[in-house]
């Protein structure tokens, strides 16, 4: 099914106003970005999913697989587009990038967005000074971007001619830091081609030494060696991805190729930083089929900014508190035939095992849904992916 990226409208309240030394924030002292707050002990990929203006951004690291590589220990700086930044590109861009069979060519566009490296404004502005106004920057998607100063705000330029300016600087994260940019950079195009970028096949390939070149303190991390995470164990996998017990539910379920609707539904309705929260939580999570087999439109409808509060009754309508694993469940039949549970929204579900084992949810409206895969362990919690979406009354 199609999901909604919606565009929000980029605050302009730091357009770099202030002199570049002012520039750098304290651990303390984090900007705001989309009206979220930064915070700079969680990594780029969770913070990234607070940001109402990097709903693109996150949905686009998700379909390149780059979500555990944006976790793993870095350090990275991410140059950060914007949801308008990718909506000023040519109509259908995005749609196309974020096609499976572009998966190469997206993974490309997002990685000639980091560089291997820390690099704060401060650092930057000194580099482009040393360099006499013109600092390159290799990426680790093999793209050279050129660093400059426009008055005092930092801008890139690209190998195609785009330049996309800073807006907000040093929103510093465990892993790194982001700079938010007004415009996407792109790889260096062939114009005689026709490329999912309007025209361009995606040439080169980043290196240690180009980004060790680059003067940002480079470890020489490749885009193959930069993910880091825990041992995912006897945890099953989920949508064919490794499902990590060391991770936090909104970690796991990014990595989750099946359960993109469900993430998009939880950013939208504010949802991440509880279910990142210490819980426990049990997740009975819907798949994307489970989604799409709603009526015609009602995703749509839901994800709208107006109808936040419904979406969150019925996401938080999935969840439990407490670590409740299938053997609890099982376990816990009452003489009625039912495992009872009280869901975070108010809203009960019951859970019944049928003769051949298989555990099935029932949600108030009289829906039933088998769990299909059970037992998904988190650090917070646990998940049991279910084929259908539970409605409260």
């Amino acid at each position: 099914m199609t999901i909604r990226l919606k565009t929000a409208l980029l605050a302009s309240t730091m357009a770099l106003a202030a002199p570049a030394a002012v520039l750098a924030q304290s651990d303390t002292d984090n900007p705001m970005v989309g009206g979220a707050e930064m915070l700079a002990d969680r990594n780029i990929v969770e913070n990234a999913m607070n940001s109402a203006d990097h709903e693109t951004l996150v949905a686009a690291v998700q379909a390149a697989g780059l979500v555990e590589t944006l976790q793993g220990e870095g350090p990275f700086t991410v140059f950060a587009p914007t949801d308008d930044a990718f909506a000023a590109l040519p109509e259908g861009t995005v749609d196309t990038l974020l096609l499976p069979e572009n998966k190469e060519q997206l993974t490309q566009v997002l990685t000639c967005h980091v560089v291997a490296a820390d690099a704060m404004s401060d650092a930057i502005v000194g580099m482009i000074e040393d360099d006499n106004g013109n600092h390159p920057v290799p990426t680790l998607g093999g793209c050279t971007l050129q660093a400059q100063m426009d008055g005092d705000a930092i801008t890139l330029t690209d190998e195609n001619g785009r330049v996309a300016t800073v807006t907000i600087a040093d929103v510093q994260q465990s892993n790194g830091v982001i700079h938010v940019i007004d415009t996407v950079l792109l790889p260096p195009q062939d114009s005689g081609s026709d490329g999912a970028t309007d025209g361009g096949t995606m040439d080169g390939a980043a290196g240690s030494d180009d980004a060790a070149a680059s003067g940002m303190d480079s470890e020489g991390t490749s885009s193959d060696d930069m993910a880091s995470g825990g041992m995912a164990g006897d945890n099953p996998t989920v949508g064919g991805a490794a499902m990590y017990a060391d991770r936090d539910i909104i970690e796991n379920a990014m990595e989750s190729p099946v359960h993109t609707t469900l993430v998009a539904a939880v950013q939208q309705a504010g949802l991440v930083e509880t279910l990142q929260g210490e819980g426990p939580f049990t997740v009975f999570a819907p798949t994307d089929d489970a989604f799409a087999a709603l009526p015609e439109g009602t995703v749509d409808s839901l994800m709208m900014d107006e109808n936040r509060d419904q979406l969150a009754k019925v996401l938080t309508a999935h969840v439990v508190p407490g670590a409740i694993t299938a053997g609890d469940i099982v376990a816990g039949i009452g003489a009625d035939g039912f495992y009872h549970m009280d869901t975070v929204s108010g809203d009960a579900l019951s859970a019944q095992q049928t003769d051949s084992g298989a555990v099935f949810i029932y949600d108030e409206s009289g829906n039933a849904y088998e769990v299909t895969t059970a037992d998904v362990m988190q650090s917070n919690g646990v998940i049991h992916v279910v084929e259908g979406v539970l409605l409260p009354r």
